[in-house]
């Protein structure tokens, strides 16, 4: 069984349903579908909630009517049939009026997530009363049924394992089995989402208890690119990664994949294939445990980055000092993307700056404390071990240009990561597109 992810520009419209309806049902073998919200709809929820929040039920209600307008109209453009519209239609009036219930209480953050959830709930019931009325036997299997959080917020492995394969168990024989992605219990059986990763990290949780032949993550770009086709002409989509690559480029900006997704297929060694909706001949992008030696893959960049240099004597030789350090951000829940030290001094940059006052008064205790902010972290992704002569003088002479602040090499097997000026990132990303890839 494959499992295939679909995004929300994936499932945006229904002439695109359609053609998601058809490439799950073209192979006739059973596979398992997990979709997000139609594009603009978790947006418009949001916005729901903001309204709400703000203590005003008439604007909500009005966006709430302009939401079913535009649900309402999809019915007549994605059904052939008068029974199927109407059943569609019953869907969709219930759900939009248990949107408007909440305008009628109190709100609170939990009802913040039950309105969000709606989106999801939504384009799973189209698509799969799509497949119906086209003869497919399909089922709608509930996240709420199997997917769930422990009081970490991490996804309860062991509480999925069990109930997915009781829901599987009790629905054999569906050629099409359909399901949220997102969205979830937590510890107390409270309405949430998995915050990171999202629909992917739904479908890789799948993939994993499932034991499936590969999950496909569908985007509207043709696999994981060499660099960032946003801002560097010429790029190529990588044919394959290892899931240590694969996490690197996430981690360092690659957006069509949340670093945290890919775990639970790697644990169990499903392989993960980046597809895109738009050309669904394209081979794409396959992630895998395989390692191709001696090869430079990506390039990725990071933006928003605060960089703090914090210089000390009293570092010299000070057992404890790297550790108090340390401890301060850990205090602010404050994560550290690279690190460099020296004798009398150390170097960190923070992609989070939420806490930076805070985590500087701290500091400053420890030495004279430095900041930069609105850097920019390059990184270059491929089997990049020490061994591999050469590989680390190919990155730096591109960057010869480029004003460069710290660099990272030999914390990972896998990349060597570039401390720049985020106004130097274009420059910097298409000089290391002509070193590397430029053929």
């Amino acid at each position: 069984m494959k499992v295939m992810k679909f995004g929300g520009t994936s499932v945006g419209s229904p002439e695109r349903m359609k053609g998601v309806s058809q490439l799950i049902t073209e192979s006739g073998e059973p596979t398992f579908v997990v979709l997000s919200a139609m594009s603009g709809t978790t947006n418009s929820l949001i916005e729901i909630s903001d309204y709400l929040y703000n203590n005003n039920p008439e604007g909500a209600n009005e966006l709430i009517r302009q939401l079913e307008a535009k649900y309402m109209k999809h019915i007549d453009e994605l059904y052939a049939t008068e029974e199927m519209k109407a059943t569609v239609k019953e869907i969709l009036e219930d759900r939009f009026m248990y949107l408007r219930s909440f305008t009628k209480s109190h709100f609170t953050s939990a009802e913040e997530k039950k309105i969000v959830a709606q989106g999801e709930i939504l384009s799973t019931n189209m698509v799969v009363n799509y497949l119906k009325e086209c003869g497919v036997k399909a089922v709608l299997l509930s996240a709420f049924d199997f997917m769930k959080t422990d009081k970490k917020a991490e996804p309860d492995m062991h509480h999925i394992k069990e109930n997915l394969t009781k829901v599987m168990a009790a629905n054999e024989g569906y050629q099409i089995y359909i399901t949220q992605g997102f969205i979830c219990l937590n510890a107390y059986n409270e309405t949430d989402n998995l915050l990171r990763g999202g629909s992917d990290y739904t479908a890789s949780i799948i993939g994993a208890v499932l034991k499936a032949e590969e999950i496909q993550i569908w985007t509207d770009i043709d696999g994981m690119h060499n660099n960032d086709p946003r801002f560097v002409e010429g790029t190529e989509a990588v044919s394959q990664l290892n899931f240590e690559e694969a996490a690197e480029l996430a981690y360092f900006g690659a957006k069509i994949l949340h670093p945290t997704c890919v775990q639970p297929a790697k644990f169990t060694g499903v392989p993960v294939r980046l597809k895109n909706t738009m050309d669904p001949k394209a081979p794409g992008t396959i992630i895998n445990n395989e390692l191709q030696r001696g090869k430079i893959k990506a390039v990725a960049a990071k933006d928003d980055i605060t960089a703090i240099k914090i210089k000390s004597s009293r570092m010299l030789l000070a057992t404890g000092f790297m550790r108090r350090v340390f401890e301060t951000f850990e205090r602010y829940n404050t994560s550290i993307d690279m690190i460099t030290t020296s004798e009398v001094g150390v170097s960190m940059s923070i992609d989070n700056d939420t806490h930076l006052d805070k985590i500087l008064n701290e500091l400053k205790k420890y030495g004279t404390v430095t900041v930069d902010k609105n850097m920019c972290i390059i990184c270059v992704v491929g089997d990049l071990e020490w061994n591999n002569v050469g590989f680390e003088t190919l990155a730096t002479d591109a960057m010869k240009d480029i004003p460069v602040r710290m660099v990272s090499y030999g914390g990972s097997n896998f990349n060597i990561s570039f401390l720049i000026r985020q106004e130097d990132k274009i420059n910097a990303l298409q000089a290391l597109q002509n070193m590397l890839f430029k053929k």
